[in-house]
């Protein structure tokens, strides 16, 4: 017997002590865990990704990909494309879109927790069951020999069922039902009921007085989710209405970036011709050095400007494929085709604010929170009353075994019966934490109260600075309309002179033509800016999705639901909420956008002569510019008419 108790030690003590020396991060657990005294971590190659396949690098300012085929996109169409993507919602930074932590699945994540909450008065089924056995060893004394003592003990075998059905209801009562049996066989020995069976069925209820009492006390934690899946589907608008003013956004930057591209391309070639003229001038002596250093110094500035122009229209258009969910490299070049709006729009400054007041998803979360303020001010309320409990039970005991005759006996029903019937009350003294509670839930309702008044205050300031904004762009758009005419009739006058050989100062043929182009370039941004700023103002009322006739609607799929067993499928839960398509608002054109700054609209260059065309004379110099000065040599300037003349044609 000690050996066989020995080996048994050793054999549990090897068990314990075997632990491998080495074990992967996902390995066999072991039986006994070793130290950790390594960091163990796997190669990122195994981890799971999302798929992704190659594609060409973009286009660059060196490598524009101009072979590219040009897909017209209007307005109307590329807010259709953002929304169709928009299972994660992106927001425009800057000249990158990024994710706004927002996804369409958020809404319906936050759904599930009002059942949840609505779980805790849901029936509530427990049972037990289990086998024992129950031998305890006692010493007595041998009767028959006092100095020495015997081991003896009884064994005893159950079977225990209890079961307990219970369910609180919205009142805060907990009724339950509760049913319990016990087999149970002794040996060896003889007993007067064995086996016997002893059994019990209950009813009980409790009923909360003060505290946990009522049914909105109870009905907290379900609003307090239902306001929550209400703050999640608004946060979710809120950032679908930036992603559309940010698709508006990109697109009007992409055409501002598309015509400040051709002003700077126009200022380019002005430039090469007035720096071709003024070497021409410089090798027949009509001019110095220094009107070619000029020329060549503003030759290189706007070729930079035109490199810069062009980088931008790039990162522009990148920016849009971004927000859109395109690609960087899309096999096509997007041509923006919707004509910017050119008259002003009148708004009522009050009716804007009332509209922003109520429609606005950031107040009306503001509103969500102070409403769900007011609900846990009432339950702090309730949980400063004290417990004051009304208890009722009523059991019925039974028993049942077989005599040592082996005849069976059975208590009769409701022979033997309890039942209890009282009012159970506790409270802790002087209830500081409960009343800190409850003053503590006072003060966040004033403090929310406070921070809609200021979102309110917030938003009359956002909206003044948006009408603000939109005056001033609309008018600084006529201004550089006249700007643009005038720096338009300088540059001419100015080339038509130094054409025609008059004594000019070159300096202000280089102002010209870059007063010219920045006249283009601002009158584009201005305009640009202000179709921008209407979508703001939309964006700061919060209207930005019903003007585009967006709507929200719910996709549902199935999934396990109660009383699955008796049935072959699941229910429909909500899972996700999509954006619905735009309705088109915009203009559709068919020509490229920047078309209605009139494009075609600029000083050309001479056409040029054929070799028999007679040269031209002084006659056609316009009457309003002097006649240029005679020069020293005739010859010379007719040779260098003629000569300046076959050049530039």
């Amino acid at each position: 017997m000690k050996r066989w108790i020995l080996k048994w030690r050793f054999a549990l003590l090897a068990t314990l002590t075997i632990v491998p020396i080495e074990a992967s991060a996902q390995g066999v657990f072991p039986l006994i865990k070793p130290e950790q005294r390594q960091i163990y971590f796997r190669d990122p190659v195994s981890f799971p990704g999302a798929y992704a396949t190659d594609t060409s690098p973009p286009p660059t300012v060196d490598n524009p990909n101009t072979n590219l085929p040009k897909r017209p996109l209007s307005l109307d169409e590329a807010i259709r494309i953002a929304l169709e993507h928009a299972e994660v919602v992106r927001v425009l930074a800057g000249d990158l879109a990024v994710s706004s932590g927002s996804t369409i699945y958020d809404p319906a994540i936050a759904n599930t927790a009002i059942d949840d909450e609505r779980a805790r008065f849901d029936p509530f089924v427990d049972v037990q069951n289990g086998w024992n056995q129950t031998e305890s060893p006692s010493a007595f004394f041998n009767p028959f020999d006092p100095f020495r003592s015997g081991f003896a003990g009884t064994k005893a075998q159950d079977h225990q069922v209890n079961v307990d059905l219970s369910q609180t209801n919205l009142g805060g009562g907990t009724a339950r039902y509760r049913f319990g049996n016990t087999w149970t066989q002794f040996q060896p020995g003889v007993f007067p009921l064995n086996p016997q069976n002893r059994f019990s069925n209950d009813i009980s209820y409790t009923q909360p007085l003060m505290r946990g009492a009522g049914v909105d006390a109870n009905s907290v934690p379900i609003v307090l989710a239902r306001i929550d899946t209400e703050r999640s589907y608004f946060q979710f608008t809120d950032s679908v209405q930036e992603l559309v003013r940010g698709v508006i956004a990109a697109y009007w930057s992409l055409v501002f970036a598309r015509t400040d591209e051709w002003a700077r391309r126009i200022q380019v070639e002005q430039s090469e011709e007035a720096y071709k003229r003024a070497e021409a001038r410089q090798r027949f002596e009509f001019a110095d050095i220094r009107e070619v250093a000029q020329a060549r110094s503003a030759l290189a500035r706007f070729r930079a400007n035109l490199i810069s122009a062009r980088a931008n229209v790039l990162q522009r258009e990148a920016a849009l494929q971004n927000i859109l969910g395109l690609p960087p490299t899309e096999p096509y070049k997007i041509v923006p085709t919707t004509p910017p709006a050119m008259d002003k729009i009148d708004f009522d400054w009050n009716e804007v604010n009332s509209i922003a007041r109520t429609r606005r998803p950031d107040l009306v979360e503001l509103k969500l929170i102070l409403e769900a303020d007011g609900q846990r001010l009432l339950l702090a309320r309730n949980n400063a009353r004290p417990n004051l409990d009304a208890v009722a039970l009523y059991r019925w005991n039974g028993l049942e075994g077989r005599l040592p005759n082996r005849d069976r006996i059975s208590t009769g029903a409701g022979e033997f019966t309890d039942w209890t019937l009282g009012v159970n009350f506790s409270v802790p003294l002087l209830l500081r934490r409960e009343r800190a509670n409850v003053r503590s839930s006072e003060l966040l309702i004033a403090r929310d109260r406070a921070n809609l008044q200021q979102g309110y205050h917030s938003v009359r300031h956002q909206l003044a600075l948006n009408i603000r904004n939109m005056d001033q762009y609309y008018a600084q758009y006529g201004a550089f309309q006249e700007a643009r005419e005038a720096a338009k009739e300088n540059l001419e006058r100015q080339v038509v002179a130094l054409r025609v050989g008059h004594e000019v100062i070159f300096l202000n043929v280089l102002e010209a033509i870059t007063e010219w182009g920045n006249s283009v370039s601002q009158e584009a941004s201005s305009l640009a800016q202000y179709n921008t700023e209407l979508a703001n103002l939309e964006r700061e009322t919060g209207t930005i999705l019903e003007t585009h006739g967006v709507y929200m609607y719910e996709d549902r799929f199935c999934a396990l639901g109660p009383m699955w067993c008796l049935k072959n499928h699941g229910r429909e839960y909500p899972r996700d909420i999509h954006a619905g398509p735009n309705a088109d608002r915009y203009p559709q054109g068919d020509e490229p956008s920047e078309d209605v700054f009139n494009l075609d609209d600029y000083p050309r260059r001479e056409p040029a002569r054929k070799p028999d065309d007679p040269l031209p004379r002084p006659r056609l110099i316009p009457p309003d510019v002097p006649a240029p000065p005679q020069p020293t040599s005739a010859r010379k300037s007719v040779l260098g008419f003629f000569r300046l003349d076959r050049l530039f044609r």
